[in-house]
């Protein structure tokens, strides 16, 4: 094997684990108190799969696992180090962060979501990011309220 082609060998290993950061939103990091806890255990899963990554046995497998790993603990670092932890809303009388809000559409549909931070938002399970443009068009709104979704409404029917 000729020097030349390990060493295309070696670069093209280098280049395969050299991962773009996460990205990171511009918004302020607010999180509810789950959303702390989850931020806090994700950080200590990947800093547990950096640990496991150095006991793979096979060089590329372990550079692509460490790196994957590295990128992560970087990223949950960063977002616990600017996390604003929002005590839960006094009351239900206007939407904020934190609360669930039970609104129908125009179209007949219910839904109900949690405002949260963006790292905890997941729709499928029935949260939402504070900056979505629904949670935005909800915030400071009240039960009854009526508000325009571009060419849709929505009507805010509850606040929990």
């Amino acid at each position: 094997m000729s020097v030349a082609f390990t060493r295309e060998d070696s670069a093209e290993a280098a280049a395969e684990v050299e991962l773009p950061h996460r990205p990171v939103s511009p918004h302020p990091n607010l999180v509810t108190a789950s959303g702390l806890a989850a931020l806090t255990a994700a950080l200590a899963l990947s800093r547990a799969a950096c640990e496991s990554a150095q006991r793979i046995e096979d060089a590329g497998e372990r550079r692509r696992a460490a790196a994957l790993a590295a990128r992560d603990v970087r990223y949950f670092t960063d977002r616990l180090g600017t996390a604003h932890l929002v005590p839960p809303p006094a009351d239900c009388e206007a939407v904020a962060f934190g609360h669930r809000v039970t609104f129908s559409r125009d179209d007949g549909r219910r839904q109900s979501f949690r405002i949260v931070g963006e790292d905890e938002a997941d729709p499928g399970a029935g949260s939402i990011s504070y900056v979505s443009p629904v949670a935005r068009a909800l915030i400071g709104k009240t039960a009854g309220d009526v508000v325009a979704m571009g060419d849709r409404e929505i009507e805010v029917l509850s606040i929990a």
